[in-house]
């Protein structure tokens, strides 16, 4: 006996949702920006000041990249006199001194990515494996301090250690050893900078990384641990798969700064007799810039810098997007 439609009982939930189009384009209306900002106000309002801040000091001075294409005097025109065309540009593509520094500054920042960038990551996955909490926290603690010295400080502590009255030198005369003249000789100087960027750095780079450690599911050590991993098999199975994300997006931050090495130490760490190794594009800026007063071919070399930087992380991007299929965007 068939029961009558009418008469069929009705699913309470089915009765209270409306029709599948209408819930699909009640899905599909988005609401209007004025209305979130209008509402959430408060939270907007945090953004004012880094917006204004990216505004002026950051999209605003891009105006001035026209003057790689105008001649620019003192006292003329902001944006240049005359149009030049390429003609800086040629002039740095075809001048030997500039590929030097681009030499030099590639050697820094692949000795930067190489060296500087996996410290903070083992110093991190060291900390962690630590039980003793008063030793951890005072091996952070020690590790952090250099960040927050000045680099001019921290230049200063390096040529005292290394100056020929230096503790290095001491060091070495005592094992039987001739002084070194480390801040006179350019061989020494990339292994002065990137073990002066190790000791600054690490210790805040740990940071992140500790943080994403905190986020690691702990079942899956359990898990590792009951199909028989030791420790140092779960810190390559668990620990890195579990900080990766944290690990690539810091990776193409760095590949975007790959160009721009620490402009600041290497202008105080450097002199005329380590030029070879020492002098890189932001250093070549300053005294063709500013010194010089070449205001209009250091902006062309500049230019030219940055679109490396955005072609490198650009093409980072899409490969780790591709291959690990974890990106900054």
């Amino acid at each position: 006996m068939s029961v009558p439609s009418s008469t069929r009982p009705q699913d309470p939930a089915a009765a209270t949702l409306p029709p599948l189009p209408a819930r699909r384009s009640a899905t599909r209306r988005r609401r209007p920006l004025w209305r979130d900002v209008r509402r959430d106000w408060r939270l907007y309002s945090l953004l004012l000041i880094p917006v204004v801040y990216l505004v002026i000091f950051k999209y605003l001075p891009m105006a001035g990249n026209i003057i790689a294409f105008r001649r620019f005097r003192a006292g003329g025109s902001m944006f240049g006199d005359e149009w030049v065309g390429l003609r800086y540009v040629q002039k740095f593509l075809e001048d030997p001194a500039f590929w030097k520094v681009f030499s030099n500054t590639a050697i820094l920042g692949v000795l930067s990515l190489i060296i500087v960038f996996p410290m903070p990551i083992i110093l991190a996955l060291l900390l962690n494996e630590i039980r003793k909490t008063w030793f951890k926290r005072f091996v952070q603690t020690v590790s952090y301090l250099p960040h927050f010295m000045s680099i001019v400080i921290v230049v200063g502590m390096v040529m005292q250690l290394v100056s020929l009255n230096g503790t290095v030198n001491s060091i070495i005369s005592a094992l039987g050893g001739d002084p070194v003249n480390f801040i006179a000789q350019a061989g020494w100087f990339r292994t002065l900078y990137i073990g002066s960027e190790v000791w600054q750095t690490v210790g805040w780079g740990t940071i992140l990384y500790l943080a994403a450690l905190t986020q690691v599911d702990t079942q899956l050590y359990e898990a590792a641990r009951i199909d028989g991993a030791n420790r140092l098999q779960q810190t390559f199975h668990v620990t890195i798969p579990g900080i990766t994300p944290t690990m690539i997006t810091l990776l193409i931050l760095n590949i975007g700064t790959f160009m721009a090495v620490g402009f600041e130490k290497i202008l105080l760490l450097y002199n005329p007799l380590t030029y070879d190794t020492a002098d890189v594009i932001a250093t070549y800026l300053f005294r063709v810039g500013l010194v010089s007063n070449n205001f209009s071919y250091a902006t062309a070399i500049g230019l030219f810098e940055a679109i490396i930087g955005l072609t490198l992380v650009l093409s980072a991007n899409a490969l780790s997007r591709r291959l690990v299929g974890s990106s900054l965007w």
